[in-house]
């Protein structure tokens, strides 16, 4: 298994980043294939923090390619913005080292002032979007009438991409009480960023093959998780793409059978940002600790994250959607010192105990947790390299955790520092 794609396995907020650069290290290209700037990645190198939401992890390291692919919803103006400021920091980006797909839709600011819209307006069921475009830009997408990366390189063709465009958004702009957009407004928008995105275009689906018959290694690096997914999350409370790990083809173009390694990114308790169910959220004591010991704010929004156990139920369910072969367990530090851990092992629904989270939003609001307890420890974890280096009652807690979801620890994770790993599987061994 050369090639390795990395996906949360819980509402996203995993701690991607630190594993994401530490496979990065190891891989020739870097792959995101799905997701916008809604979502992030905050990685330190060589002591430096690269706070990323659109670029991939392979940008902080050199000699690896970076691609962003067909999956992703790209914005022109906060790739700019971005890249501006990594270079600030004295990293190089350019064509030599990051490549965009051709066929990727663009986020126009029409999208995030619709996103921004409708949140507001929200009454009753409110997402907790990021307010970014995500949403609408993956709508215009799957209603044929995107404007695409490939786009750019054409301004001949723009003015008719931006009429059917807004023979949409117009009328729905007259209905919410908004001002009709102009033509001009968009084509300005767009021709004045089209300069410093053309550089970077690529047929990307063959640009991997190409890498993948050479014998590169190539890492998948998906955005938010797999409770967050369109069709497999807590609807409506999702994200508008899958992000389970079958995305990683269908988003970058490289066919399924060169996924390689699944790796599910998993914190040891649960977290999760913005609105949506939470079986085992401690509204409590414990979930300020978990939340004040785990640093637990959004990397992109800043957004304070709910805080609750380790749900195994949800996690076993991941497994199975991305077909998980190990997991890389992370924040186990943030546990050291409790008396007591839960796990939730099962459900119970209306007086019946179930061993799955189910697709209804009204049932997944009445599920209770059925947790095991279990003695904490009062060692520390923080800065383990080697399993004898764990209090005990940590170690049992990791094999609890195993045996739970269905899936082996390949990679312990006991710090942010990223050498603070425990390895037992490289998920890019052949």
């Amino acid at each position: 298994m050369a090639n390795c794609v990395v996906v949360g396995s819980q509402w996203g907020d995993e701690g991607k980043g630190k594993i994401v650069d530490w496979l990065s290290e190891r891989a020739d290209v870097v792959v995101r294939f799905q997701g916008g700037h809604n979502a992030g990645h905050t990685l330190v190198v060589d002591g430096v923090s690269y706070k990323l939401s659109l670029l991939p992890s392979g940008i902080a390291r050199s000699g690896k390619l970076s691609v962003i692919g067909n999956g992703v919803v790209f914005d022109p103006h906060a790739f700019v913005a971005e890249r501006k400021r990594l270079e600030g920091q004295g990293l190089s980006v350019t064509p030599e080292n990051l490549r965009i797909a051709d066929n990727a839709a663009l986020i126009l600011s029409l999208h995030s002032e619709l996103d921004a819209i409708r949140e507001n307006a929200a009454e009753g069921i409110r997402i907790g979007t990021t307010r970014r475009g995500i949403g609408p830009a993956y709508e215009d997408k799957v209603g044929r009438r995107a404007i695409r990366v490939m786009d750019l390189a054409e301004p001949e063709a723009l003015p008719e991409r931006v009429e059917r465009l807004l023979a949409h958004h117009n009328p729905l702009r007259r209905g919410l009480g908004q001002p009709e957009i102009k033509p001009e407004a968009i084509l300005e928008e767009l021709n004045s960023v089209a300069g410093e995105i053309t550089p970077f275009i690529d047929r990307v689906w063959r640009l991997l093959e190409e890498r993948r018959k050479a014998g590169a290694r190539i890492l998948f690096e998906g955005a938010q998780g797999t409770l967050l997914d369109i069709d497999h999350g807590t609807y409506p409370f999702v994200t508008s793409s899958n992000t389970v790990a079958g995305q990683a083809a269908a988003g970058s173009g490289l066919g399924p059978s060169a996924a390689g390694y699944v790796l599910g990114i998993t914190k040891a308790y649960t977290t999760r940002v913005g609105e949506g169910p939470f079986p085992t959220e401690q509204d409590n004591e414990v979930g300020n600790f978990l939340g004040e010991r785990g640093h637990e704010f959004g990397t992109v929004t800043g957004r304070k994250r709910r805080c609750g156990w380790f749900d195994a139920v949800l996690v076993r369910q991941a497994v199975a959607l991305n077909g998980i072969h190990g997991l890389a367990l992370t924040k186990l530090d943030v546990l050291d010192g409790m008396d007591e851990i839960r796990i939730a092992v099962a459900y119970e629904l209306d007086g019946e105990e179930i061993d799955y989270f189910p697709a209804s939003l009204a049932a997944q609001r009445r599920v209770k947790p059925i947790y095991r307890r279990f003695e904490g420890w009062q060692g520390t974890t923080a800065g383990a390299r080697s399993w004898s280096d764990l209090p005990a009652q940590a170690v049992k807690y990791v094999r609890e955790i195993e045996e739970l979801v269905g899936a082996p620890v390949a990679m312990l994770s006991t710090s942010p520092e990223r050498d603070d790993t425990i390895l037992v599987r490289d998920p890019f061994q052949d």
